[in-house]
């Protein structure tokens, strides 16, 4: 260490460097008075006879730890390498650095460069022994105090938070209180839209389907104007980050969590670089405490709430696929009992197509054969009868509850829009006080103001809109909970029941459901697990070789069988046409459909009298054989005078050849007129003169 008057000439040539460092953007704003004394060291290079003085500032509001980049030192030791710099002047040694390589680095370069390094103890030259001992404690005593003060400050936080006592940062939906500590925000329009995301979260169990639904019904959700204050809020539409991060945080079940994040470490360049806010899962956590605060769900809710997003999450390790609709009623909840791979939905066809079930995994992965693949429509008809026989005992209860959820969500939907309209109008009532107490002519203020005014204002006409829109809405007729509760089968295949409510309600009462293939009995067998613990099993037939869902079905073709040696293809149609009945794929029928069913199933058809010996004869070739209309055998027939056979009501009339030959009936369809009968009981109208 030397004295003042024994800096050398050449030194004092040279310019002076003036280091100014603060660790943080808030001792910066605060620590006023260490920045003011670090720019007086200017005054003292000047004392000590340098004329060129530097500053470099531009590390204000950086650490000096060696966790971040510094260009203010780096720029330092650009010029001690170029020999420009006579001295280095600094508040203290922790100005310089806090890390070993850095600290002694600078004292190399100022010793090769017979550089000074000024503080305000005095002047020191690295080239000696001695005052680079002594610097090199400095360095290393600033190092270690670093390090005591980041550890004392943190276990003091530790041991605040472990007590519940150290004021972190709340979500929306809380404040810290300065007489009565953690509270709910006191802005009750806040509160409402933290309890609607779990409502209906609770109903619908899926955070994208929050998000659309919160949508619909034009929900908007607080964001903070202020910052970290978190006392003035902007509303403004809700997004799937505001539902996520509701759904996801403890915070709100009562939980008060410390440790959440960590810092990682890591080498780039040569320097040692840190980035922090890395989450950490929640067996990491470094402090919890449960009812810690009043909270807007329960525990159990919060960790069930985290099932289910996670099992949302399909494709991961043990998920199940989320209600979200399609074709495949059970897609992502079928098990496959054999390998106990989840089965995948592959859809078939292009214009009509259908889906199946089958097990694709090991086929993909190991080059093996699937392991079963059933029928769809099959196995998703199984499970829905055997959803609604187990449904059925409960339904009267089930639709008690449905209609109390259904009170309780309209009139929960119908108070946030009140609260809305109720904010509007505060706010349209501030804007017009805020214009009523400014000075008319001063036009600059004014117009900003009115036009807020009117913004208000529009914004209150918005929400009355959509208030009188909930009013109409509400004034509808209710659902008949109980109409359906007697009918489910009925109110299951209603058409405004889209496929991803059903699912959610399959996921609300099976947890999971195993299908084997019995090859033996050709049949797929079907244990679902319930979710109470009860199990049941459902068989279904599999189907023969050739044979589809698009069948002909049995009443048809038994009505075919019968009909077919006796009336022609286009009888025949028009008989399964009246009864309402069709095809296999829905289609009315025609002679050339019943043609072609009868090929295929070898059945006999219909031959006619000139082929069948003129045994039995239809109405239209009696009436040809006689020269008459159609109407004419009718009326014989109608008024009971020619039998006829009919396979079933609604089928052609067949006549027997021999009754045509008998004489009366002969007589009775040549005659002109009206049939009658002779009754020997009939009196006559007119009385006898």
């Amino acid at each position: 260490m030397t004295g003042g008057n024994l800096l050398p000439m050449a030194l004092l040539r040279r310019k002076a460097v003036v280091y100014v460092r603060q660790s943080t953007p808030q001792q910066v704003n605060g620590n006023l008075e260490s920045r003011r004394r670090q720019y007086e060291l200017v005054d003292v290079a000047r004392r000590w006879g340098f004329r060129d003085v530097e500053v470099i500032d531009e590390d204000l509001g950086r650490s000096a730890s060696g966790a971040v980049d510094r260009p203010g030192f780096e720029r330092l030791v650009e010029d001690l390498c170029t020999g420009s710099v006579g001295a280095v002047l600094c508040l203290e040694a922790s100005r310089l650095s806090r890390n070993g390589p850095d600290w002694h680095r600078l004292l190399e370069l100022c010793g090769q460069v017979d550089a000074r390094v000024i503080d305000i103890d005095g002047v020191y030259d690295p080239a000696k022994p001695n005052d680079r001992l002594l610097l090199g404690m400095k360095g290393s005593i600033s190092e270690f105090e670093l390090s005591v003060i980041r550890a004392r400050m943190y276990e003091a936080a530790r041991q605040k938070a472990r007590r519940g006592e150290l004021r972190i940062s709340v979500p929306i939906g809380y404040i810290w209180h300065r007489d009565y500590g953690l509270s709910f925000d006191p802005d009750i329009r806040v509160q409402e839209a933290i309890r609607h995301i779990f409502a209906r979260f609770r109903e619908i169990g899926s955070a994208r389907q929050v998000l659309i639904a919160l949508t619909a019904e034009g929900m908007h959700f607080p964001r903070p104007s202020d910052g970290k204050m978190m006392v003035s809020f902007d509303w403004v539409p809700i997004r799937y980050r505001n539902v996520i991060s509701v759904l996801k945080n403890p915070f709100y079940a009562g939980a008060y969590a410390y440790g959440k994040t960590e810092k990682r470490t890591q080498i780039v360049d040569g320097r040692v670089r840190k980035s922090y806010g890395h989450r950490k899962s929640y067996d990491d956590w470094g402090i919890m405490l449960r009812e810690h605060h009043d909270s807007y769900v329960s525990w159990d809710e919060f960790e069930r709430n985290q099932r289910v997003l996670a099992t949302n999450a399909y494709g991961k390790a043990g998920g199940i696929k989320s209600g979200r609709g399609g074709k495949a009623f059970l897609a992502g909840m079928l098990t496959c009992g054999h390998c106990g791979r989840r089965l995948c939905v592959v859809y078939v066809g292009r214009r009509i197509g259908y889906h199946i079930y089958r097990c694709d995994r090991s086929n993909l992965m190991l080059a093996r054969p699937r392991c079963m693949t059933t029928n769809g429509a099959r196995t998703d008809v199984a499970v829905i009868e055997e959803l609604l026989r187990a449904v059925e005992p409960l339904a009267i209860d089930a639709a008690l509850e449905a209609e109390r959820m259904h009170l309780e969500g309209e009139a929960q939907r119908r108070q946030m829009v009140e609260l809305d309209l109720q904010q509007a109008r505060y706010e349209a009532s501030l804007a017009e006080r805020r214009y009523a107490a400014c000075d008319p002519d001063n036009r600059l203020i004014a117009a900003q103001l009115e036009k807020s005014w009117e913004a208000t204002l529009r914004r209150v006409e918005a929400c009355e809109a959509r208030l009188n829109e909930r009013q109409v809405r509400d004034d509808a007729a209710m659902p008949d909970f109980a109409g359906l509760a007697h009918d489910l089968k009925a109110a299951w295949n209603a058409p405004d029941v889209d496929m991803r409510f059903r699912q959610r309600l399959l996921r609300a009462l099976v947890k999971d459901i195993v299908a084997t293939v019995d090859n033996d009995g050709q049949e797929v067998e079907l244990t679902i697990h319930w979710q109470g613990g009860q199990h049941s099993q459902v068989r279904i037939r599999k189907p023969k070789t050739g044979e589809h869902t698009k069948r002909t079905p049995e009443e048809a073709m038994a009505i075919i069988r019968s009909m077919a040696a006796r009336w022609s293809d286009a009888d025949v149609a028009a008989t399964l046409n009246r009864m309402g009945m069709r095809t296999g794929q829905g289609k009315t029928w025609t002679g050339h459909r019943v043609s072609s069913l009868r090929r295929v199933h070898k059945i006999e058809g219909y031959r006619s009298a000139g082929t069948t010996g003129g045994e039995w004869l239809t109405m239209s070739e009696a009436a040809a054989k006689f020269g008459v209309t159609n109407h004419k055998i009718r009326r014989v027939v109608d008024a009971g005078l020619l039998p006829t056979e009919q396979v079933m009501p609604g089928a052609p009339h067949q006549i027997r050849a021999a009754d045509l030959a008998q004489p009366e009936i002969q007589a009775a369809i040549s005659r002109k007129g009206p049939c009658r009968t002779q009754d020997e009981n009939q009196e006559s109208l007119f009385s006898a003169i």
